[in-house]
């Protein structure tokens, strides 16, 4: 499903405005009312008055209005897949996701600095097919490897320290699990392992693993994150950070020394990430210089339209609301309508 016109949207900060304007209302409403007397006295001598039914109206026009908005940015459906091919590589992104990453040193975190540049990694290899992969003790394949950018940036989006549960840093582990992911089939195209870490207390032999990459003809390149300084870890929920345990705050620095070490035996490129694109251009350079292949994907080459769904149960939802008087009516006043 997708949107033909998502700006739209941007039309729910008036839905928002409108409710605040009501709410707003409602309440000088009642302040006025207090200050002629006891709410209950008054309400006994206005008998035909509804305090409740302008409320349902009012929240039945801005279900409408919703709906309305819905439509015009046009719902579509896939109604037809169609088998597509394209020229490029297939690459599988590692993602550390232990605790250190939570360090500041790079802004506004490692971890999320690195999200940032993937989603927009992501953004520039729409022919590419691309898998993730997160670690930190244990590795998981967190998306097996698809065409689906929009799937990708989704699942990358998501992703947490609290994505794996075990404690640690296992990069051999991680690229292994990478290696697997490609599978034995179409070998013909380039391949690639993008390994994003900050490097410390790796806990397997990480540079064995990229060799092994190597000699199956995929390339791993290293983009660390941090700083040799280091910075503290942050202890997510409070204002302290990590300590040992001898009560002292734990630094976490980058372990350049590492990510070179495995860039160099998977035959591929080191770079540090800073908050400048420098990380992101080195990478994209270096995945344009892979020997492309050929990729078969199966996406949606037809959408059909569904907002009319929205629209009809917009104007049914509008009828009824015509209907609703603002005031009792004496004749239905038995009814406990509202």
């Amino acid at each position: 499903m997708r949107f033909a016109n998502p700006h739209i949207f941007w039309l729910f900060i008036v839905v928002i405005a409108l409710i605040a304007i009501f709410v707003y209302g409602v309440y000088i409403q009642r302040r006025k009312l207090r200050r002629f007397g006891n709410p209950q006295l008054l309400r006994e001598l206005m008998p035909n008055v509804s305090y409740i039914r302008p409320q349902v109206k009012f929240y039945m026009l801005v279900v409408a209005l919703v709906l309305l908005i819905f439509a015009l940015a046009r719902p579509q459906i896939g109604s037809k897949l169609e088998k597509k091919k394209t020229t490029g590589i297939e690459v599988m992104i590692v993602l550390d996701v232990s605790n250190s990453m939570l360090a500041t040193d790079v802004a506004p975190s490692r971890l999320e600095n690195a999200k940032m540049m993937l989603s927009k990694l992501i953004d520039q290899m729409p022919d590419n097919k691309v898998g993730l992969i997160v670690f930190a003790g244990d590795a998981f394949v967190q998306l097996p490897i698809t065409a689906d950018g929009v799937s990708a940036k989704m699942f990358l989006s998501n992703i947490t320290t609290k994505s794996v549960a075990n404690p640690g840093t296992a990069v051999g582990t991680a690229i292994d699990l990478a290696i697997k992911s490609f599978g034995e089939e179409n070998k013909d195209k380039g391949r690639t392992i993008i390994l994003l870490t900050d490097g410390e207390n790796h806990e397997d032999d990480a540079v064995a693993a990229a060799k092994l990459a190597r000699e199956k003809g995929i390339m791993v390149n290293v983009v660390g994150f941090g700083s040799p300084q280091g910075a503290p870890i942050p202890v997510q929920g409070t204002m302290s950070f990590w300590k040992d345990k001898e009560g002292n705050v734990v630094v976490s620095k980058l372990n350049e020394q590492m990510g070179q070490q495995i860039a160099q035996a998977g035959d591929g490129v080191y770079v540090r990430a800073d908050n400048s694109n420098i990380a992101l251009r080195t990478i994209s350079k270096q995945l344009s210089q892979i020997q492309k292949g050929e990729i078969q994907t199966t996406a949606f080459a037809d959408y059909a339209d569904k907002f009319y769904i929205f629209a009809w149960i917009a104007f049914f939802i509008l009828v009824i609301e015509f209907f609703i008087l603002s005031r009792q009516n004496k004749q239905l006043n038995k009814y406990k309508w509202f």
